[in-house]
């Protein structure tokens, strides 16, 4: 009977001995207390990115043609207009005309300052260009430059092969080609190719090169 109570004894020292160095006694899992969990494994913090983004262009840039007004042929300048640059807002630019600096070189248009654009649009391969009762009521010479004009600048937004269909206050109108003979349009690059420049237009305006046209609210 001595030897099982020793045995007993030693069984109780070990349990004492391990309970003390921290080994755990128990054999299956149990909960843990909110308050003895590390606070990094209750709340862990997801990993943070940065996101930039490009910020739009206040303007980009666009040609418009303007005359030579001693040799009588188109001379490209650039302007600035707000994105997306739709093609009334284009013609705009081109109805403001030169600046002060671009008529020093001798450069003019032949479009009158009475005129407006009343909207514009693509449709097939054909710009329609819808312009006020002033657009008809320049004649002669003055008006071949002015129908050229409007092409060179559609067709320069757009593309060469592009027509361009002129209307006045929404009714198609003949207009002359480089012939001077009157067409019902749509008209083409290549039936003004007569009048493109033989040199680009040097430094329209001092400093930038450019001419800052506000954003259309028409058309």
């Amino acid at each position: 009977m001595v030897r099982p109570s020793r045995r007993a004894s030693a069984l109780v020292v070990v349990l004492v001995v391990a309970a003390a160095c921290g080994v755990p006694t128990a054999f299956t899992p149990r909960p843990i207390a909110k308050n003895q969990v590390p606070f990094h494994l209750l709340a862990p913090e997801a990993p943070t990115t940065t996101t930039t983004t490009t910020p739009s262009p206040s303007f980009v840039p666009v040609t418009i043609y303007l005359v030579n007004s001693t040799q009588q042929y188109l001379v490209p300048s650039q302007r600035l207009v707000a994105p997306p640059a739709p093609l009334a807002a284009v013609l705009d630019a081109l109805l403001v005309g030169p600046t002060t600096s671009e008529t020093a070189l001798g450069v003019q248009t032949a479009l009158s300052s009475t005129v407006r654009v009343l909207g514009a649009s693509v449709t097939n391969g054909v710009a329609t260009v819808n312009f006020n009762s002033a657009f008809g009521q320049i004649t002669g010479p003055q008006q071949v430059l002015a129908v050229a004009q409007v092409v060179f600048t559609v067709t320069g937004q757009l593309t060469a092969e592009t027509g361009v269909q002129f209307e006045i206050s929404g009714s198609p109108t003949n207009v002359p080609i480089a012939t001077g003979a009157q067409v019902p349009g749509p008209v083409h690059l290549l039936q003004y190719a007569a009048l493109s420049s033989p040199a680009p237009l040097v430094a329209p305006n001092a400093g930038t090169g450019t001419t800052t046209v506000p954003p259309t609210t028409g058309g």
